[in-house]
C-alpha cells in the first residue's frame, strides 16, 4: 500500500547511509587491505542477509529454487560480491576517496552501453548526449582539471574505478532474469561469492587483520554498503506513489559523501572533483529524464 511519508523517509535514510560508504571504504583501509576488508564485509552482509530472510520467514523458500535459479547464483556471485568489490577496493585503495566515488558513480551510463549489445537496446541522441556529458565529468576528475594533458592522476585507480561500473553493470544486465525473492536472491549471491573470496584473500593476503579497527571498518561496510540499504531502498520503491519521486533521491547521493569524505577522511575536496561531479550527474538526469518521457 502506498505510503509516501515513508516511502521518502526511508529513501532519504537509505542516501544517508549510501553517503557514508565511500568514507567507510578509505577509513576501514588504512587498517586493512582491500582483500581482507572483501572478506569481512562480505561475511558479515551474508549473516545479516539469512538473518533478514529467517526474520520475514523466506528461508524456506531455497529448498523450492531449480538447479538453474543455484548455478545463477554462482555466476552472479562470482560478479558480485567477489569481482566488483575486488576491482571497486583496489580502486579505492590507489585513489582519493573524492575521486573513486564519482568514477564509480557512472555506472548507470555503462549500463546503458552494454544494454545496446546485450539487450538490444537502441540509443538514442538524448543518450549520447547524456554519454559526453557524463564522460566529460570523468576526464575532468581524473585528470584533476587537467583535461588538455589527458594525463590522469593514477590511471591503474581510474581505469579500476571505470572497470567497476562494467562488473556492476553486467552484473545486473544478468539479474534482470532472476523473478526469485530479492533479499534470497542476494543471499544466495554472497554465499556462493564467499568461497571466490577467501581463496583470494589466502593465495594474495591473509586472515589475520593487524587492527581492531579493520574488523569495525568491515562490519559497518558489510551492514550499510552490502546488506541493509538494499532492503531499506527496495521498501522505498515499494511505498512510492511514484518511483521516480524516489529514484530522483539517488542524486543527492554523490554530494553529500564529498561532505563526509571532507569531514571524516580529510580530504580537500578540489574543485575539479566538483566539477567533473555535476557533470557526471547531470548525465545521469538527462538520461533518467529520456526514460520517464518514454514510460510517460
Amino acid at each position: 500500500m502506498p505510503d509516501q511519508r515513508k516511502a521518502y523517509t526511508y529513501g532519504l535514510l537509505t542516501v544517508l547511509l549510501w553517503s557514508t560508504v565511500a568514507s567507510a571504504f578509505k577509513l576501514s583501509l588504512r587498517y586493512v587491505d582491500y582483500v581482507q576488508l572483501l572478506l569481512y564485509a562480505s561475511v558479515v552482509s551474508l549473516l545479516l542477509l539469512g538473518f533478514i530472510a529467517g526474520l520475514q520467514g523466506k528461508a524456506r523458500l531455497l529448498l523450492s529454487f531449480s538447479r538453474r535459479q543455484w548455478l545463477r547464483s554462482l555466476v552472479l556471485g562470482f560478479l558480485n560480491p567477489f569481482l566488483y568489490y575486488v576491482v571497486l577496493f583496489k580502486a579505492y585503495e590507489l585513489l582519493p576517496a573524492q575521486e573513486a566515488q564519482p568514477l564509480n558513480y557512472t555506472w548507470a551510463i555503462t549500463l546503458s552501453l552494454l544494454s545496446i549489445p546485450l539487450l538490444k537496446q537502441k540509443i538514442s541522441l538524448t543518450h549520447i548526449l547524456a554519454l559526453f556529458v557524463s564522460y566529460a565529468g570523468v576526464l575532468v576528475i581524473g585528470t584533476r582539471g587537467e583535461i588538455s594533458s589527458l594525463r590522469f592522476s593514477d590511471p591503474v585507480g581510474v581505469g579500476l574505478a571505470l572497470g567497476s561500473t562494467i562488473i556492476w553493470s553486467l552484473y545486473w544486465i544478468y539479474n534482470t532474469k532472476d523473478d526469485r525473492d530479492p533479499v534470497l536472491g542476494l543471499f544466495l549471491n554472497f554465499l556462493f561469492g564467499l568461497p571466490f573470496i577467501l581463496i583470494y584473500c589466502l593465495l594474495f593476503s591473509g586472515l589475520r587483520v593487524s587492527h581492531f579497527y579493520g574488523y569495525i571498518g568491515a562490519s559497518y561496510v558489510g551492514t550499510f554498503e552490502m546488506g541493509i540499504t538494499f532492503i531499506l531502498w527496495l521498501s522505498a520503491l515499494k511505498r512510492s506513489e511514484n518511483t521516480a519521486k524516489i529514484a530522483n533521491l539517488i542524486f543527492l547521493s554523490p554530494f553529500v559523501s564529498l561532505v563526509f569524505i571532507h569531514f571524516l577522511v580529510g580530504e580537500d575536496i578540489l574543485l575539479s572533483t566538483l566539477v567533473g561531479l555535476v557533470l557526471i550527474v547531470l548525465g545521469l538526469f538527462i538520461q533518467q529524464s529520456r526514460r520517464r518521457t518514454l514510460q510517460a
